[in-house]
């Protein structure tokens, strides 16, 4: 089934965590990535969540998960063993208009996580909708083989010359026309460099 490719600004944005296994623990790791505040909820949680919470890095609650642990939140992410607790936490979590992963069952859920590359700003999400999270890591994988560093550097030359041109004040369609130029040039030197690696071995 399609789903639609989204980046949503996290940032001081409430995410639950139900769970404190190390799947738990990736997610929120991720979610801290994106600059989320991020409150998990479990009866045991791994050294890595302990960890977070020592730092005051997330909030967390021992105990097993609450539909009042959903207070506020803009995500949650149900990734407890519990089959049955992930399902209530979906449920509840759709009934409050509340974006909702479910680990071990994504169809359940109203979003996945994809496996994201980045370079700098360049960020690149490869995502089979929840059906095989390890396909989508190992396609990531294989163009973090392909698309370098270089990729982010020339993403901040472009966003700098675009920034200068809107500064400027010229012509919208000019300006869009110029970007693309430059943005076009940036990445065939990047195309060609890769190729003369590949030749080269």
């Amino acid at each position: 089934m399609p789903h639609l490719p989204l980046n949503i600004d996290m940032r001081d944005r409430i995410a639950l965590v139900a769970g404190g296994g190390q799947v738990a623990c990736r997610k929120v790791k991720a979610l801290l990535a994106s600059g989320a505040c991020v409150r998990v909820v479990a009866p045991v949680m791994v050294p890595g969540i302990m960890e977070l919470v020592a730092s005051g890095a997330i909030d967390a609650r021992v105990g097993c998960y609450e539909t009042r642990d959903l207070d506020n939140c803009l995500l949650a992410v149900a990734a407890t063993d519990d089959a049955g607790v992930n399902r209530r936490l979906a449920t509840d979590a759709r009934q409050r208009g509340i974006l909702a992963a479910v680990a071990d069952a994504p169809e359940l859920g109203t979003c996945t996580f994809p496996a994201v590359l980045r370079r700098g700003d360049l960020e690149i999400g490869v995502s089979t909708g929840g059906r095989c999270p390890a396909f989508a890591m190992l396609v990531r994988d294989v163009l973090a083989g392909v698309i370098g560093e270089d990729y982010g550097i020339a993403l901040e030359r472009v966003a700098f010359e675009r920034e200068k041109l809107l500064t400027e004040g010229n012509d919208s369609t000019y300006n869009n026309q110029l970007v693309r130029i430059i943005a076009q040039r940036l990445v065939a030197e990047l195309s060609a460099k890769i190729e003369q690696t590949v030749a080269e071995d």
